[in-house]
């Protein structure tokens, strides 16, 4: 039978935790938050299925850390939510929203878990698309400015923090597939906020190190691309999505510069100061995270932009998203962040879990077998990295609850915990009873 009893070999100091995100789990109904980006897409692109009531975590939250520490796990990982800070303007502070992470930070730390909180995870305020949000780096300087009061408030309460999560798709899904927020579909926006999401982030660490002495970093979605065969067209096709999915920020952060197959494509809707800029996006940053959650096997298509490659699934077993459970993948870039950037930077796993289509059984059970089974084969992946002294420090599943899923509203079951969102009762599934048998 497939369990995770292996956790036991995980050395003491190993650090599991638990991720969500704020519009995904708040509830931007309670507590004068304000609009963001999500909730503008929502209205026109999702039938207006937005994160008003999510979780309703604002009122929960000391039973979902209660689920948190009662599982085992060491770490929780959250974001702030900009709106709910500052609601109206870049001056004006939301005194409930900073007295609830103040709360949140304080229940945190009494449980003893560690904090592991992030700037930015998408949720940005509807004002800033009037300069057209990232694409703008007026918006870059007032996430510095985020940064710094987000330090000077909270920062005694927290050690690490990450300013940005996934830039991947802060930026390109959103700008050139748009199929996130806010649902544009052009390179030159592609491109734009491709490098300015970068950008922010140097301006965060810049602020973040000026106030505090913290442990930053900065939280990148790998994907893995295969060549759907050995046609050299195909090969060259993967090539140029490694560039653009993956390459492209780890490049820039590690190296100062961006990788040249996609900088061909992309250089002429740059700033003419980017690589000046590029100096200050590589600057130190003390961990890196990964969020890793599938492959997708690459295939030539000619495109006017030049971005010629489609991205295909295999036959791989699947998750509810459609996503192949592909294991190798997390490894892998577990060791090409080590042996190709930086072999000593502590590398953190923030994310990594699956969508499952769990249903409440007649004894309010949840036997997600499937989702123990995703855990298994990937957290062998890296038990296999801990053992060959790679500097692996933590592993956070995702996610704790059920909750918005982005452009897949309230469909898709990522969670360790089942919500019922009719009425916010929170009921552990199988796989969490999994985690708390080894974990405790």
């Amino acid at each position: 039978m497939i369990n995770l009893s292996f956790l036991q070999d995980f050395p003491k100091d190993f650090n599991f935790g638990v991720a969500t995100s704020s519009y995904q789990i708040e509830g931007t109904i309670y507590g004068n938050c304000g609009k963001s980006i999500w909730d503008d897409f929502a209205e026109r692109k999702l039938n207006g299925i937005d994160g008003k009531l999510a979780c309703n975590h604002i009122e929960y939250f000391k039973e979902d850390i209660k689920l948190i520490k009662d599982a085992g796990f060491k770490a929780y990982r959250f974001s702030f939510a900009w709106p709910r800070l500052f609601p109206d303007n870049n001056k004006d502070v939301n005194l409930k929203g900073v007295d609830f992470y103040k709360q949140l930070l304080e229940e945190i730390n009494n449980c003893d878990l560690e904090a592991f909180p992030t700037i930015y995870h998408w949720d940005l305020p509807i004002r800033f698309q009037k300069i057209k949000g990232w694409e703008d780096q007026e918006t870059c300087k007032h996430f510095g400015e985020l940064s710094f009061f987000i330090s000077k408030t909270f920062g005694d309460q927290f050690e690490k923090i990450s300013t940005i999560n996934e830039p991947w798709c802060v930026s390109w899904l959103s700008h050139y597939l748009g199929e996130h927020a806010p649902g544009i579909k052009n390179i030159q926006s592609a491109a734009k906020t491709m490098h300015n999401i970068l950008f922010a982030h140097s301006q965060s660490v810049e602020a973040l190190r000026s106030c505090n002495d913290h442990q930053i970093g900065i939280v990148l979605n790998n994907q893995f691309g295969q060549p759907i065969d050995s046609n050299e067209e195909n090969i060259q096709a993967t090539k140029l999505f490694d560039e653009i999915h993956n390459r492209w920020f780890s490049d820039a952060i590690f190296k100062g510069k961006y990788p040249e197959l996609a900088l061909s494509i992309l250089e002429k809707y740059l700033p003419e100061n980017y690589k000046t800029q590029l100096e200050l996006i590589s600057s130190p940053i003390d961990w890196i995270g990964l969020n890793y959650y599938t492959r997708s096997l690459i295939k030539y298509k000619k495109s006017d932009d030049g971005v010629n490659y489609e991205c295909n699934s295999g036959t791989l077993k699947k998750t509810d998203m459609g996503w192949e459970f592909y294991p190798e993948g997390l490894s892998y870039f577990i060791k090409r962040i080590n042996k190709e950037y930086d072999n000593n930077i502590p590398i953190y796993i923030t994310e990594n879990g699956m969508a499952n289509n769990d249903k409440l059984s007649l004894g309010n059970s949840i036997k997600d077998h499937d989702r123990i089974e995703f855990f298994n084969i990937h957290l062998k992946e890296v038990l296999d990295c801990v053992n060959e002294k790679l500097p692996v420090k933590g592993y956070f599943a995702w996610s704790l609850l059920d909750n918005y899923e982005w452009a897949f509203g309230y469909s898709k079951r990522f969670g360790l915990v089942f919500t019922d969102f009719r009425n916010f009762k929170r009921i552990p599934k199988n796989s969490y009873y999994e985690f708390q048998k080894y974990l405790k």
